[in-house]
């Protein structure tokens, strides 16, 4: 009888997914190419905090005639930067850490390292005066050395966007949630992680109909990990849920960390766990303390204070190219410069979104718009009447501009939710998973998911994800980032 149900069970497997043979094994020449990726790093900050060191020194003895701290005290300031760099994580493996992210920590490295350095020479009663040339050199590694880092990490993502160094990640688990982790992995190849099979004591299905094959190969159950780390060459492992007993996948977890296998693990409660999370412990029990975030806050208060400050003050200084824009829209074709169009915004209020007018008036020969109710509302809708100007404006989201008057006016902010019209609110409301919760924070400029190309016709469960992600995790830093990353965001054309 045990035998008939493990063939049927392998007749199974092999009718609904991959065979696990299909899974290319990784080359010689590759795995020794990816053996180097880890120490590019250290190397990198070592030569930008020599060059740094050369920098400062040279102009401080050339052209500055400043006294020179001795040259043996000056051959540690790159060593200290690479070893500060590594007890603080920067070398760690990382999903979707970016450039802004590790910004704070290489400069408060190079500070502290100029600091040690400083000490030293307070401690040299024979060195008098050299202080000024080490902190030349500070300033040049607070330039060089995360110019150096964001070469570095522009590089590593181009080589992740064309396969190339991205990491052989194996999932652990079965279910919709493994299936969203293969899907965002394979559409966001910047993350460098490239899931090459499923590994779980189940048999393998996806999404929500558990009898929907799986996407990838199915490699085998847990207790063969060992093995199958060995003939895929895997590098990390994603852990999803299962219904596997817990001990065997704890077993698979050691066994990967055995092997230097970079793991991370999707939490049973995922969509609580924010980037302030932390962890406490009872004995040897872990528990995830998940910060709560009070959209009502005095901190959110403070931010739509300064997001009116900022506003007033942008609006002066682009004035000139608003002012020019209102010019070409009215020489564009008949019509109001501006267009206000009913939005939603904090609390289900309504208010009307500014935009500059991109499209000329209808006529009765335009095509009437038929909806597609399986895609977001956004982009150019029905017959296209975009003007010349209006073409360019939507290219580089100009349009959007006259928002800063409405967040003036205390309606929107700079950074948040995008708003979207009632009648599709209505809709998403019942369509889509805590697509309310984002009405829990004013609507904004710019926003999360935008800047992860998320805006025009795009996913609106994606989009409700990294918006309600943005209220859980905010912070004036958060803003900013988002706000830097606007820029990039903005250079790239779209239609």
């Amino acid at each position: 009888m045990t035998d008939t149900v493990e063939s049927r069970g392998t007749a199974d497997i092999a009718a609904r997914v991959k065979s696990s043979d299909d899974v290319p094994t990784e080359s010689g020449r590759l795995r020794t190419r990816r053996a180097r990726v880890p120490v590019v790093g250290p190397l990198m900050d070592l030569t930008t905090a020599s060059l740094a060191v050369a920098a400062g020194m040279a102009i401080a003895d050339r052209f500055l005639e400043w006294q020179l701290p001795p040259i043996w005290m000056m051959f540690f300031f790159a060593p200290t930067v690479v070893a500060l760099s590594a007890m603080r994580g920067l070398y760690r493996r990382s999903v979707a850490r970016s450039f802004l992210d590790e910004l704070p920590t290489i400069e408060a490295v190079a500070a502290i390292t100029a600091m040690l350095l400083l000490s030293g020479l307070v401690f040299n009663p024979e060195v008098v005066g050299a202080g000024k040339a080490v902190a030349l050199v500070w300033l040049w590694a607070a330039i060089l050395i995360p110019l150096g880092r964001l070469l570095w990490l522009w590089y590593r993502r181009y080589q992740f966007r064309r396969n190339v160094l991205s990491a052989p990640t194996l999932i652990v688990g079965n279910g919709r949630i493994a299936a969203k982790v293969v899907d965002r992995l394979r559409i966001t190849p910047e993350y460098g992680l490239r899931p090459i099979g499923l590994v779980d004591d189940d048999l393998p299905s996806m999404g929500i109909d558990r009898d929907q094959p799986a996407s990838i190969p199915y490699l085998g159950k847990l207790d063969r990990i060992d093995e199958i780390i060995t003939r895929t060459g895997a590098e990390c492992m994603i852990v999803a849920f299962s219904r596997t007993r817990d001990e065997a996948m704890s077993i698979a977890v050691r066994t990967a960390h055995r092997r230097g296998i970079a793991v991370w693990i999707v939490p049973r409660i995922y969509d609580t766990i924010g980037v302030h999370a932390r962890i406490d412990h009872i004995g040897g029990l872990p528990l995830i303390a998940a910060p709560r975030t009070d959209p009502r806050s005095w901190q959110f208060a403070a931010k739509h204070i300064s997001d009116r400050m900022v506003a007033t003050v942008g609006l002066v200084l682009i004035s000139p190219l608003f002012l020019t824009l209102m010019l070409l829209v009215r020489l564009s074709s008949p019509g109001p410069i501006f267009f206000g169009q009913p939005r939603i915004g904090r609390d289900g209020r309504v208010f009307q979104c500014l935009k500059f007018r991109s499209m000329r008036p209808p006529t009765e020969s335009d095509a009437a718009f038929t909806p597609d109710p399986d895609s977001a509302p956004g982009g150019v809708e029905g017959e296209d009447r975009r003007t010349p100007i209006g073409k360019f404006m939507r290219a580089y989201s100009l349009d959007e501009l006259p928002q800063v008057i409405n967040v003036i006016r205390g309606e929107m902010s700079l950074v948040g939710p995008r708003p979207e019209r009632p009648e599709y609110v209505d809709l998403f409301n019942v369509q889509i998973a805590r697509y309310g919760d984002r009405h829990r924070v004013k609507a904004g400029i710019t926003g999360w998911a935008q800047v992860h190309g998320l805006r025009g016709q795009t996913s609106i469960a994606d989009r409700a994800e990294w918006d309600n992600f943005y209220i859980e995790n905010w912070s004036v830093l958060l803003d900013w980032k988002i706000l830097a990353m606007t820029v990039g965001a903005v250079l790239r054309r779209a239609e």
